[in-house]
């Protein structure tokens, strides 16, 4: 190729973990070797010569791209995405892919823009390599949300298109592996991210092997004492077990030489992070830990997995409950296998792995094995089912997540390692994250079922909506038509579907009652200008352009976004009404005498704005709250406060909190006022003296219940026993006057001595 455009050509600039070195490097000339095809040549025989010539010409376009920039380690910069393309070469992806992987920094790092790519190789490959791309170029406000949000663009490009998150995975695991030449600040950042994202989406998808080098890798460089500590322990393990590992497997393979069985017989070591993981969460001592090694058997064909399970268990004698069958029910990212627990001669517990040779390409490399055996088995085929329901998920959550660092949250729930396996009525499996309740089954189910869920029952008992399910519990889902998700539920469910469409649904409910709010208060406060509210007609109509002029001046883009801002505290109705009457005046419309009557509401106190009446019947919603401090019920007089961005919160009118609120903010009142009939119960707090005694408790119950109230919440003081006792009640009572009739029933009770209402 010809000297390189200035577009690609950048020598000085020096992204993360570059930098330019003096030209006298030693190592130039064996550098030069490790960045030349050749490298990478030998391991794409699987691809046909077209496809082997494209590319070499993305080598070439890289390597120009790259020239001049060098890794922190010194090494000629192009050698890292030919060893990101040589690991992707080994999951045998496409030549996309590789193309891809070759280029992946380009557009970061070298100015090459997205057309560059479409023209010269083909709008796939560029799709790869800018879903691969961060989001630096952006201006954000902090460095979390970047992150996140570069986070959330390489997801859902993932989500489209696996193949973006596997040359990742392997760009992500050569920077790990080629990591001592950076800073140790910044070597424990990547470790710290590489561990909480990357090596979590690895083990979603299946990779198992590069789940458990980025989480070994991760490992050594968060915890270096630990680690090389650990290290060596294994190491004197390694030399006093070679002799009983080496018997066990003699043992093994004879036993299935006697039989007739074909067998593949490995020995494995449990990784040092998966070491520490097991010694720190069970409180052990590495002596304590006695299964560093395990033992792998790979058969030819399903039944051989069952018939090899009957070998081992008569060779040796298998722990009680510690059998899985992974094979009947598959891990959520498509894992099968046979684990069973033996006693070794020497009395120790060894695990065994029982599985064909499709399941173990699916257990090492996941997903990734669906390009390694296109023609294969089911196994492959429900691997990449089960990471593609995965992937749909995020576009879901996406769907109601705008936030990045909130969809990152729900992601990272989303990334539990470890599942529970549950059968809905029908007999169907489902795979929910361990701690998951029939809330995060209702919404896995369907969301329009998890909104309206209302109880559950398990195995056909009924249960609390927060039970956590376990394996093999049949789960069913009671709905109702006017149920809604409940804010509460967010403080149990685990899984980020779940979480997101909570939220989701519970954020749009809120616009939508804060906007009816917003739209009452305007509409008062403008009465009292002598005008009523103007419709929200089509832009081109005279209400139209007075609502287009008005939420230019309150700066906001739409009338619904400016209503719900007034609903919410955020504009103050009676400012925003006296500039709508301005430009209704400018267009014509004169203060009718009538209106200007109904809107001025004479109040009784002159300190009490004359704003207009908001009546209060309990059904609001999140847009008006009653203040906890008072706990203000029917027949109550009541003001209400219009706080920035909560809503309007009701007070009672001796309140002391509502009172220095008044003092410090007047503008932000109104009057307020209870409906003749409220729709529902409230509740209020009474303090009770009593006399301690056997059976107090259900006197009070028997005496609140005779008055047809309910109790939602008692509590005692922690003082020790003695004569007396003072008990705390909430209350749900309809109002005053049935508040008044349950204090009397209390009074008459004999261990009551004092019952009064609780006041701030």
């Amino acid at each position: 190729m010809g000297a390189p455009s200035s577009s690609l050509r950048k020598p000085e600039v020096s992204g993360s973990g570059r930098r330019n070195p003096p030209p006298s490097l030693p190592a130039a000339a064996t550098d030069a070797a490790a960045a030349s095809f050749a490298a990478l040549t030998h391991k794409l025989d699987y691809l046909d010569p077209a496809d082997i010539k494209r590319v070499r010409d993305a080598y070439r376009f890289a390597d120009e791209a790259h020239l001049g920039q060098f890794r922190a380690s010194g090494e000629p910069y192009i050698t890292h995405p030919i060893a990101v393309a040589g690991m992707c070469a080994e999951w045998k992806l496409d030549a996309q892919a590789i193309m891809a992987a070759l280029m992946h920094d380009a557009m970061e790092d070298c100015g090459v823009t997205k057309v560059e790519l479409i023209e010269r190789f083909g709008a796939p490959t560029a799709d790869l390599v800018d879903g691969l791309t961060k989001l630096d170029k952006l201006q954000f406000s902090t460095k979390e949300e970047s992150q996140a949000e570069s986070f959330r663009k390489m997801l859902l490009a993932m989500a489209r298109d696996v193949r973006v998150i596997l040359i990742k995975l392997a760009d992500r695991l050569h920077n790990m592996r080629t990591m001592s030449a950076m800073a140790a600040s910044k070597s424990v950042r990547i470790a710290r991210e590489t561990l909480e994202i990357y090596a979590p989406i690895a083990h979603r998808l299946g990779l198992n092997q590069t789940y458990r080098e980025l989480q070994e890798l991760s490992f050594q460089y968060l915890r270096r004492w630990r680690h090389a500590a650990l290290s060596k322990a294994v190491l004197r393990a390694r030399g006093y077990r070679r002799d009983i590992v080496d018997r066990i497997q003699r043992e093994v393979e004879k036993a299935f030489a006697d039989q007739g069985a074909k067998a593949q017989v490995y020995g494995r070591e449990k990784t040092l992070y998966s070491i520490y993981t097991k010694m720190r969460e069970k409180h052990l001592s590495f002596a304590q830990v006695n299964d560093i090694f395990g033992f792998r058997i790979v058969v030819a064909t399903l039944p051989e997995c069952y018939l090899a399970l009957g070998v081992l268990h008569q060779l040796y004698k298998p722990l009680p409950g510690r059998f899985k069958d992974y094979i009947a029910i598959p891990k959520a990212n498509g894992y099968q296998s046979l684990h069973t627990t033996l006693v070794s001669p020497l009395g120790t517990a060894v695990e065994f792995q029982i599985r064909t040779d499709a399941m173990h390409a699916v257990a090492e490399k996941g997903i990734a094995a669906h390009w390694m055996y296109k023609a294969g088995g089911g196994q492959v085929q429900d691997a990449q089912r089960l990471g593609a329901l995965w992937l749909q998920s995020l576009v879901d959550i996406q769907d109601e997540t705008r936030d990045a660092s909130e969809f990152l949250e729900h992601v990272k729930i989303d990334l539990f390692p470890d599942a529970v396996y549950v059968f809905t009525p029908k007999s169907k499996i489902m795979a929910l994250p361990r701690g998951a309740t029939p809330v995060d089954f209702a919404y896995a189910i369907h969301s329009d079922i998890g909104d309206h869920c209302v109880a559950a029952k398990v195995n056909g008992d009924p249960v609390a909506l927060r039970t956590e399910l376990r394996s093999g519990d049949v789960v069913e889902v009671i709905t109702a038509p006017g149920a809604r998700p409940n804010p509460g539920w967010l403080n149990f469910v685990r899984t980020g579907r779940a979480r997101s469409k909570i939220r989701h649904y519970l954020k749009n409910m809120e616009q939508e009652e804060s906007q009816q709010l917003g739209e009452k208060l305007l509409a008062q406060a403008l009465r009292a200008e002598g005008l009523t509210l103007p419709p929200a007609d089509a832009p081109d109509a005279p209400a139209g352009s007075l609502w287009q002029q008005l939420t230019r001046w309150s700066g906001n883009r739409t009338r619904a976004d400016l209503l719900i801002d007034v609903g919410l505290g955020r504009k103050i109705a009676t400012i925003v009404a006296k500039r709508l009457a301005q430009l209704m005046v400018e267009h014509g419309v004169k203060p009718d005498a009538l209106t200007l009557t109904m809107g001025r509401y004479a109040a009784a106190d002159d300190a009490t704005p004359t704003q207009g009446l908001v009546v209060i019947d309990g059904a609001e919603g999140a847009s008006v709250q009653l203040a906890t401090c008072c706990r203000p019920i029917p027949g109550d007089p009541i003001v209400g406060y219009l706080g920035r961005g909560e809503g309007l919160m009701v007070h009672t009118a001796e309140c002391g909190v509502g009172k220095r609120l008044f003092e410090r903010d007047s503008e932000r009142w109104m009057t307020v006022d209870w409906a003749e009939e409220p729709t529902r119960a409230f509740e209020t707090g009474v303090t009770i003296l009593l006399k301690n005694g056997k059976g107090v408790l259900a006197q009070i119950a028997a005496a609140v219940s005779s008055a047809e109230a309910d109790i939602t919440h008692i509590e005692m003081g922690n003082e020790p026993a003695s004569e007396t006792a003072e008990l705390q009640l909430l209350i749900s009572v309809r109002d005053r006057l049935h508040l008044a009739d349950v204090m009397r029933t209390l009074r008459r009770a004999s261990a009551v001595l004092r019952v009064t209402r609780v006041r701030p």
